[in-house]
């Protein structure tokens, strides 16, 4: 089994994506020392092979998935942030959220361009200044997370509860639902979509 290289996450500025960088730097320092990042093998960068392969348990994973929707001819982007045991509710609560008639996941070519990070590397570190990020509730309750590092080839880690102190940030009840849940057979996979990080 790989094992994870840990480190600060100011000393590994260096193998995290150019925008995660910098957003890291720019945090307070108490904040900043609570989160770590390490390099991974890129192949093994979706959630669960990573998960598999390192031993990180699977409820630690965090995804961040960037959603898209129009209202007239404005176009509307987002990122949320759910547990990788959980589906993102993209029909009807990120349909509200961005005001919009329709809300579908953002196409991998667009997430990646307008984002400056790597498909299956996005994280809600670094997404672009007018973006909202919306976080499930239940990821302020893990202890630990994993996210992207913008690049395929690392992982960042950090309290679940400090996702809700970066910016643009707002935390939502109900933003995900159970990945057994009945209720809402066309609500898509987050386990299925990040891959986007």
């Amino acid at each position: 089994m790989p094992t994870l290289d840990r480190s600060p996450a100011l000393v590994a500025t260096g193998f995290l994506a150019i925008p995660v960088a910098q957003a890291l730097v720019a945090l307070p320092s108490d904040l900043l020392s609570t989160i770590q990042a390490a390099p991974i093998d890129p192949a093994l960068a979706d959630t669960a092979a990573f998960s598999e392969a390192y031993g990180y348990p699977l409820e630690g994973g965090a995804n961040c998935i960037v959603v898209v929707g129009k209202r007239g001819d404005e176009v509307r982007h987002a990122a949320c942030v759910v547990l990788a045991s959980t589906k993102l509710d993209v029909n009807r609560v990120v349909k509200k959220l961005l005001d919009v008639r329709k809300a579908s996941f953002a196409p991998m070519d667009q997430a990646v361009e307008l984002t400056g990070m790597e498909y299956g590397g996005i994280t809600p570190i670094g997404l672009p200044a007018d973006w909202p990020v919306y976080v499930d509730a239940r990821v302020l309750g893990a202890p630990e997370v994993v996210v992207g590092a913008g690049l395929r080839g690392a992982k960042v880690f950090l309290p679940g509860r400090t996702l809700a102190t970066l910016p643009n940030v707002t935390v939502v009840e109900g933003l995900a639902v159970e990945d057994q849940a009945t209720d809402a057979p066309d609500t898509p996979d987050a386990s299925d979509a990040t891959d986007v990080g």
